[in-house]
């Protein structure tokens, strides 16, 4: 428990120190604190053998993941604030349109691009169902970069105002592409078709997770009326998010059925009924914000500990793993161009918005972990080949991000009188001394 606990403080301080040294660079937060994790992993201290001092083993980091799933849970939480109905008159619609449309195209670029590769590798070296299933896996896309670029940099703006509604419908459109697809994929291995696989527990797992998020909005809601103090509705709140994380990893059959619910998508309700129904919604968000600061910033250095380098080894995994992220990335592009045209966007959003859809991990990962568990040998390439992809997506995803959102607007550059400002104080500071 000691050396778990002086691991998760050197991971913390560790990132929060690689932002100060990258700060030249201009580079995200989100990227120093990967890095960080990195450097603390088990493929560099772990490897060197300095286990006291960093997460020695991967099985170390994996002791962890609750801190992921609850910080999951936050994003998610906070991601449902973009879903106020006032907003979502304007936007919904396009919203709606982008976030479907650009997840289908980049299962269809990533599905014939696989499936012509395997015309020209090997035989042996990439199959149909795997082609099906990293198509699937490409719709997903990683909420949790994106909010953090969002946030590091105080984006506004009409980009950001659709990008965050279509990061969380990504979760929904993903699982019943993946279902879909995943389902086709065991059934040209097995022979045998099942629908209830294929068509029923994706729907089951969407509904129960809007339905217990929407209960938990309401419940969150009502008892938040008990109180009058600030300081206890905030920690009401980050009770309910808890509690709400916890029951969403609930999973139990009934006959063929699987009944089980998303984080994501059953936090994300929770935040989007809470903060339509509660009148003091709006300050009680920004609070939980500065509230789960750290646990960001160490979710984000735990999933750089989790990236293995080890991919790096195959040259398989590597040639798939490139034409996996170009593909993606050019369905994610031209699928969010082609629907933010038809739904008359702004040229800036038409022009952007499908940059800062590139980054990918948490929903990523948590579908390749099924390929894996369900299909064996199969699966292990699926996995290797979304960790690769994941690697690279995570250390320059934010980058593209941050770059799309100041190129569309979203991002200011600080002005001259705020700049005046902050070195007037440092002079003032520096007399003091």
């Amino acid at each position: 428990m000691t050396n778990t606990l002086l691991a998760v403080s050197i991971a913390l301080l560790g990132g929060l120190l690689m932002t100060r040294l990258f700060k030249p660079l201009k580079l995200p937060s989100v990227t120093a604190y990967l890095i960080a994790g990195v450097l603390v992993g088990p493929y560099c201290l772990g490897a060197l053998g300095v286990d006291s001092i960093g997460f020695g083993t991967m099985e170390s980091v994996h002791m962890l993941s609750l801190i992921s799933d609850v910080a999951l849970g936050f994003i998610a939480f906070s991601i449902g604030n973009e879903f106020r109905m006032d907003e979502l008159k304007k936007t919904g619609k396009q919203a709606l349109v982008i976030g479907i449309f650009q997840a289908l195209v980049a299962t269809l670029f990533v599905d014939l691009a696989l499936v012509g590769l395997i015309m020209i590798l090997p035989e042996g070296t990439l199959s149909l169902p795997q082609a099906i299933t990293l198509g699937a896996i490409a719709t997903a896309t990683a909420p949790a970069a994106t909010l953090m670029v969002v946030r590091q940099y105080k984006a506004k703006g009409p980009l950001t105002d659709l990008l965050l509604p279509i990061v969380a419908l990504d979760d929904a459109v993903g699982l019943i592409v993946f279902a879909v697809s995943f389902g086709i994929a065991k059934t040209l291995i097995s022979g045998q078709v099942d629908l209830v696989s294929i068509i029923v527990n994706p729907i089951v797992e969407i509904v129960c997770s809007l339905v217990l998020g929407a209960v938990m909005g309401w419940v969150l809601t009502q008892l938040e009326k008990l109180f009058n103090s600030n300081t206890n509705r905030l920690n009401l709140t980050i009770g309910v998010v808890f509690l709400t994380a916890s029951l969403s990893m609930l999973k139990f059959e009934v006959g063929h059925i699987h009944i089980g619910f998303s984080s994501l998508l059953t936090c994300m309700m929770l935040g989007t009924v809470f903060c339509n129904i509660c009148e003091l919604s709006h300050d009680l968000m920004a609070a939980c914000d500065k509230w789960t600061s750290p646990l960001f910033a160490l979710f984000f250095v735990i999933s750089g500990s989790e990236l293995e380098l080890n991919v790096f080894a195959d040259w398989a995994i590597v040639v798939v793993g490139i034409v996996y992220i170009v593909f993606r990335c050019l369905g994610k592009y031209y699928g969010t161009l082609f629907s933010a045209k038809a739904t008359k966007c702004s040229p800036e959003i038409c022009k952007y918005l499908g940059i800062t859809l590139f980054p990918q991990a948490g929903v990523a990962l948590g579908m390749c972990a099924i390929a894996s568990n369900e299909l064996g040998d199969i699966g292990t390439l699926i996995r290797n080949i979304t960790l690769f992809a994941v690697l690279i997506y995570e250390l320059f995803g934010p980058l593209l991000t941050r770059w799309a959102l100041t190129k569309a607007g979203d991002i200011k550059p600080m002005s001259d009188e705020v700049k005046n400002r902050r070195e007037h104080k440092l002079r003032q500071a520096g007399q003091k001394k």
